[in-house]
């Protein structure tokens, strides 16, 4: 049986899952570790990749990477990195991204050119404050990547042609998914001069072998390839709770949200994928757990405890500033306090319904941009959590399905590489695990009072 291997390598970590082509069974795993900040040298993934692709890659046929999107990989003429990459998560070019958007001419231009207004996510905005705050190294700088890009391109033996795919390069900021081709006016714009950018491959096409002549399809940006192996189709809303928050829709057309909520991305297959993305989810919980003096079981046995609305305490979870909304210099209030309701309990409840009311925002956000949700599907770390399971029911209007914990950033890459040995048309159907759905059981008070908060808070409604 041909073997296929997918790559995630997020902000945290590296997953390498191994599957059978044809059916998508498990056969092994491994995973590394990477370096905490928000800047990251990219030879800490390169290192950690190294680590697992040794034992994992036995008699597989191909291998695609998924990765954290937006990253900015940096190289000069000689192909060296030329400084740490900013990740994601680095909000340091807020401010470039606000100037970015008025010298762009303004936010329906921006949706208009390249389905999305920037944020300080956005590579585009990093390439603005290294061209500001780093000149000397910004005039160096003659390729530029992303962190699936950079890996895939060492995979191929760099140095040579550089490939990315649709999805991630939609994230950049300077290429157009409804056109489908680079937008080099803006990268110049950004960086005072327009370097050398990867091909944009299809999204089944082999575009190069590793040095033991395994075959490798294009890669995709993260939330592409966890669409890809959740099996998303239209109608599915994925909600996933990592280190970030995401929600996002497959679409049959693309999206342009001049209010910048709503990320106008492509997937991984030749749709699109309109995108909400916040910087707090997972570790709301952790950091929850942490002052409360319990482990993540007991925070979610405490937050059961409690009904529905926390005893009138709300928390705006922005612990890590915030994307969506657009807040990178936010921090988290937690809301009417009194003696009677400062209770653990409330307190755990307080973390995940914050967290969940704003993925929720988040849905409402795509349903302005014509998506219609049939289910919510949550994934990621803290879908596992009975508490986030039985909330979402009284924060979301649709069912919701939990589909069983895996790795389906990297199961979509795996995805991704059997297609491309495979040459068909779309990608191979695999055996998907049964799902846990759950009814709604909508209790209107706890958003109710979620927007209230941030209202008296920020002076404004948390969606547009």
């Amino acid at each position: 049986m041909p073997l296929v291997a997918g790559v995630d390598s997020s902000t945290q970590s590296v997953k390498v899952v191994v599957r059978d082509a044809d059916t998508g069974a498990l056969v092994r795993e491994f995973r590394a570790g990477h370096p905490e900040g928000t800047e990251v040298h990219p030879d800490a993934w390169w290192s950690a990749l190294e680590e697992v692709l040794g034992p994992a890659l036995q008699d597989v046929s191909a291998l695609a990477v998924a990765a954290q999107q937006h990253g900015m990989v940096v190289l000069d003429e000689a192909d060296h990195v030329i400084r740490p990459a900013l990740l994601w998560n680095d909000t340091r070019s807020a401010q470039d991204a606000a100037d970015l958007v008025v010298e762009g001419g303004g936010p329906v231009r921006w949706a208009d050119t390249v389905g999305s207004v920037p944020v300080a996510s956005f590579t585009v905005t990093k390439l603005r404050w290294l061209a500001r705050a780093e000149p000397d190294r910004a005039r160096r700088v003659r390729r530029v990547m992303l962190p699936h890009d950079w890996l895939t391109w060492r995979l191929a033996g760099a140095p040579g042609e550089a490939t990315t795919d649709r999805g991630d390069a939609s994230g950049t900021g300077y290429w157009s998914p409804a056109r489908g081709e680079y937008v080099p006016e803006l990268l110049e714009l950004a960086l005072g001069h327009a370097p050398d950018v990867p091909r944009v491959a299809r999204p089944q096409e082999v575009v190069g072998e590793t040095y033991a002549g395994i075959a490798l399809a294009p890669g995709t940006g993260d939330n592409m390839g966890a669409a890809l192996g959740v099996g998303a189709l239209p109608g599915d809303v994925v909600v996933s709770l990592g280190t970030s928050g995401t929600a996002f829709a497959v679409s049959d057309r693309p999206t342009a949200d001049p209010s910048g909520q709503v990320a106008g991305f492509a997937d991984a297959t030749g749709r699109f994928l309109p995108l909400v993305c916040t910087l707090n989810a997972a570790r709301v919980m952790t950091a929850t757990a942490q002052l409360l003096g319990v482990d993540l079981d007991r925070l979610s046995d405490l937050a059961l405890q409690a009904a529905p609305g926390s005893g009138g305490v709300t928390l705006l979870p922005y612990l890590d500033g915030e994307r969506t909304p657009n807040l990178p210099s936010a921090t988290g209030s937690l809301i009417g306090l009194t003696r009677d309701a400062m209770t653990p309990p409330n307190i755990a409840r307080a973390s995940v319904e914050g967290m969940l009311c704003g993925m929720a925002d988040a849905v409402d956000a795509l349903r302005a941009q014509g998506v219609q949700p049939r289910r919510i599907l949550i994934v990621g770390g803290a879908a596992a959590s009975p508490a986030v399971q039985q909330i979402a029911t009284t924060v979301f209007d649709v069912p919701v399905a939990i589909p069983p914990p895996g790795e389906y950033v990297a199961d979509g890459a795996a995805r991704q590489a059997a297609w491309a040995l495979a040459a068909t048309k779309e990608p191979p159907e695999w055996a998907s695990a049964g799902l846990t759905v759950l009814e709604p059981t909508p209790a209107p008070a706890v958003r109710e009072g979620y927007a209230r908060a941030f209202a008296t808070v920020h002076g404004a409604s948390p969606t547009p």
